[in-house]
């Protein structure tokens, strides 16, 4: 299921409007059956502004399709990014990223595991890059339409508030 569906154009006029974040919740509420946390609200708010900034590439056609928090199904997990079209060889692609706030990320001895602060205090977590391969693996497998139809997933993650010092692109990672 997918919560806010709109093509970029759509996507950018809402963001450009700054209304993103309102549509992104009405959105959820109608089909999730409930509301958020107003952490998670504003996390819409400022990522959305951060993919708009990107999206801005004219390169990436008006048409192309913009999804946020897909739930995949049979899980609780919600990509936060997908931004759909054909490739420069007109192949169907899903570009799937998974959105992190964080401006720290310290490394740890564990495979596929930084640590960050969350809920206030610092915490082991998985990778985000690893978290949105996770997600591209379970709609590979489980996903009848991106078998069939062939749809290449391309996973990345966008941590735009991080300053950089390497950790979260080691290649242990």
């Amino acid at each position: 299921m997918i919560v806010y569906s709109a093509t970029k154009s759509e996507f950018n006029h809402d963001v450009n409007y700054n209304i993103i974040e309102g549509k992104i919740l009405e959105c959820f509420k109608n089909k999730i059956g409930y509301s958020t946390t107003k952490s998670e609200i504003h996390s819409w708010k400022n990522s959305m502004m951060y993919m708009n900034n990107i999206l801005a590439d004219v390169a990436i056609p008006v048409n192309s399709g913009v999804s946020i928090e897909y739930r995949i199904p049979l899980t609780s997990n919600r990509i936060d990014f997908i931004l759909t079209g054909k490739d420069q060889n007109k192949t169907d692609t899903a570009i799937i990223v998974e959105l992190k706030q964080w401006s720290e990320v310290k490394r740890t001895s564990k495979d596929a595991i930084v640590e960050t602060l969350l809920g206030k205090r610092e915490r082991e977590t998985s990778h985000p890059s690893y978290q949105a391969w996770s997600y591209a693996a379970l709609l590979q497998d489980f996903n009848e339409t991106v078998r069939n139809e062939n749809i290449v997933l391309k996973p990345c993650s966008y941590v735009h508030n991080y300053n950089a010092n390497d950790v979260i692109n080691r290649s242990f990672y």
